[in-house]
């Protein structure tokens, strides 16, 4: 009986993630290869499958399935990776069968245009054009938070969305104990004589950079032939599925040290996405929604091991045979110049460490807008403000200030936490992988990077989304969530960069 009624829910699973990976797809068009007048069109056909799948996963048939495959004798005959998934969809059931489901549709329609006008407002400096639909979606998402959850603060719910297990509370300690040690060491370290950052300019071929993207994900572990990768306006990573992972870059004709890092970045999300573990296959476990976790594989990729020097010393050549106008850089001054710490005003573009403030700007902004604290009006002034305040610069226009990123067009509010969470994983990740493996920068100088993947995969991407970033981090790394291990990593690697 057992069999019977999961076959049945398999079934009809397959058919709502059918719709979900159109819409998937159609988002990857808009996104990368769809003509401006397609683009009306297309957005039609992604709210299309959106709501179908939407409505799919809130139907009454499949809160029957749930209830059915919930009973304790069916559940307890339940495979194991079925048993943690009923788990998952049940709770995701309890809380959005109140959508409405014309309500949701509208709201896909809202978003998907949001993010066409959006790539306009910031090529045109033009947050007013832009302002209507953020204050859309923002409604928007509290009334969906209220449909959700009502006793529940909105951007606690969001923040659990895109991180589950991480409260506001750790968050705000973690975040706070970066604030206290890295603005005294980020002062001494601007004090310090700078790079020369003229001699990393030029004329780059952005072919011979496609060359080099491509080299750079075979040699952290990216599979190609389960993968692509385009050209957008802000490089993502969609997956399928794991046999089916899309990354894209963005080139610039004058430099490449950042198209060589956003590469690097997405290739970590994407190793991660083609590793889950196969039982998880059809399953919703497959995709790891737990965005925290997921920046941190790709954080650490591009941070950890793509701006230590001994990750470039066995490819270095290769990149001076790609780009002449790199014969005469010695290894050391690319990786001082990688390492560059500035404050700045884009945050893709940002170091690692001054990174974690672009973050925090961000977090408290979110935090204040739907805890009722500001509105969309007060943003632009919120967000200079924050800036000045942690990193001392001021944005001279919208583009290079509010309107850079593409998440908030997306609705993602709750998601930019996620990257700082990330690279506090990754110090005590660095931390865990060097008591097992050993000395790191002797296995990147050997050109072993791959080793260390295969350990990422083994403890970390093989599970999916089975297992709750915050117990899977402590559990591996045998102490609770903590900001140190990368404060440690910061002071140990800039101290002796910068002769602190």
């Amino acid at each position: 009986m057992g069999s019977s009624i999961l076959d049945e829910f398999k079934d009809y699973y397959r058919e709502l993630k059918n719709y979900e990976e159109a819409a998937e797809l159609i988002s990857w068009e808009l996104h990368t290869e769809a003509s401006e007048r397609a683009v009306e069109h297309l957005v039609d056909l992604q709210s299309f499958y959106g709501g179908k799948a939407f409505e799919m996963s809130t139907s009454d048939k499949m809160g029957e399935y749930l209830d059915k495959l919930s009973a304790r004798e069916e559940y307890d005959s339940l495979p194991k990776e079925w048993q943690l998934s009923v788990d998952r969809l049940k709770e995701e059931y309890d809380e959005n069968k109140n959508i409405p489901v014309d309500f949701y549709t509208e709201y896909m329609k809202t978003v998907a245009k949001a993010e066409d006008v959006w790539q306009n407002a910031k090529r045109d400096n033009d947050y007013e054009s832009f302002k209507p639909y953020l204050e859309k979606i923002v409604d928007s998402i509290k009334k969906m938070c209220n449909y959700r959850k009502p006793d529940k603060n909105p951007y606690d719910l969001l923040l659990n969305d895109f991180e589950k297990g991480m409260e506001r509370e750790q968050i705000d300690k973690v975040f706070n104990e970066l604030k206290e040690e890295l603005i005294p060491l980020v002062k001494k370290i601007t004090e310090k004589k700078q790079p020369d950052k003229s001699r990393f300019m030029g004329d780059f071929d952005i072919n011979k950079q496609k060359e080099l993207s491509e080299l750079l994900l075979n040699y952290i572990g990216f599979d190609m032939k389960a993968g692509i990768m385009a050209e957008s306006e802000h490089p993502f990573t969609t997956g399928l599925n794991s046999n089916d992972v899309r990354l894209t870059n963005h080139y610039y004709r004058e430099n490449i040290i950042n198209p060589v890092f956003s590469i690097i970045h997405e290739g970590g999300h994407g190793i991660f996405m083609q590793n889950v573990d196969g039982k998880y296959m059809d399953t919703p476990l497959s995709d790891c929604h737990y965005m925290g976790l997921h920046e941190s594989q790709s954080r650490f990729m591009e941070n950890i091991l793509g701006r230590n020097i001994n990750f470039w010393k066995p490819i270095y050549y290769k990149l001076k045979e790609l780009f002449p106008q790199y014969e005469n850089i010695p290894i050391e001054d690319f990786y001082r110049e990688i390492n560059h710490v500035e404050n700045s005003l884009i945050r893709i573009d940002a170091d690692e460490v001054t990174y974690c403030f672009h973050i925090i700007v961000r977090y408290e902004i979110e935090r204040d807008l739907f805890d009722g604290k500001i509105d969309i009006s007060d943003i632009p002034e919120a967000w200079n403000n924050k800036m000045k305040e942690y990193l001392g610069v001021e944005p001279p226009d919208m583009s290079s200030g509010l309107l850079q990123d593409s998440h908030w067009s997306g609705g993602a509010f709750g998601y930019f936490p996620s990257y700082l969470l990330g690279s506090i994983y990754d110090g005590m990740l660095l931390e865990r992988i060097e008591e097992e493996l050993g000395d790191i920068d002797r296995i990147l100088s050997e050109g072993r990077v791959k080793e260390i993947t295969k350990w990422l995969n083994t403890h970390i991407h093989k599970n999916g989304t089975a297992v709750v970033p915050k117990e899977l981090i402590e559990k591996l790394c045998r102490k609770e969530i903590t900001a140190k291990p990368l404060i440690n990593y910061f002071k140990k690697k800039y101290s002796s960069l910068y002769e602190l």
